[in-house]
C-alpha cells in the first residue's frame, strides 16, 4: 500500500512539473512574439511603442519567471522536482527569451541613435 502512494507521488510531481514547464514555455514563447513586434517598431522608427512592447514582454517573462521560481520553491521545500526534457526545454526557452529581450533594449537605443543621425 506504502509503495502505492510513493509511485502515486512521483506521478503528481512529474504532472506538476510538466504543468509550470508549460507555463514558463507558454509566457517565454509569447514574450518572444511580442519582442519580435518590438523590433518591426524599432525598424519603422516607432521607438515609444517598442518601449510599450518590451514592456508588455516583460510581464510575460514574469510571469514565466514566476513559475519557475515556484518550482524552486519547492525544491528548497524538499519537494522532489522532475527534471525532464521538457523542463529542460522550458528553461532554454526562457533564457533565450530573456536574452533577446536584453539585446532588444540596446537594439531599440541604437535605432533611436541611428534615427537621430539620419534626420540631421
Amino acid at each position: 500500500m506504502e509503495n502505492n502512494n510513493h509511485e502515486e507521488k512521483i506521478e503528481k510531481t512529474e504532472d506538476d512539473t510538466e504543468v509550470v514547464s508549460f507555463e514558463i514555455i507558454i509566457h517565454s514563447g509569447q514574450a518572444r512574439t511580442i519582442i519580435h513586434e518590438g523590433f518591426k517598431l524599432m525598424r519603422e522608427g516607432n521607438y515609444e511603442e517598442a518601449d510599450k512592447k518590451l514592456e508588455e514582454a516583460n510581464e510575460e517573462i514574469l510571469q514565466a519567471h514566476r513559475a519557475q521560481t515556484k518550482l524552486l520553491q519547492d525544491f528548497a521545500a524538499g519537494k522532489e522536482v522532475d527534471m525532464n526534457v521538457i523542463m529542460v526545454h522550458a528553461q532554454d526557452h526562457l533564457m533565450t527569451t530573456i536574452a533577446l529581450r536584453e539585446v532588444a533594449i540596446e537594439m531599440n537605443v541604437l535605432y533611436q541613435k541611428v534615427g537621430k543621425l539620419e534626420s540631421e
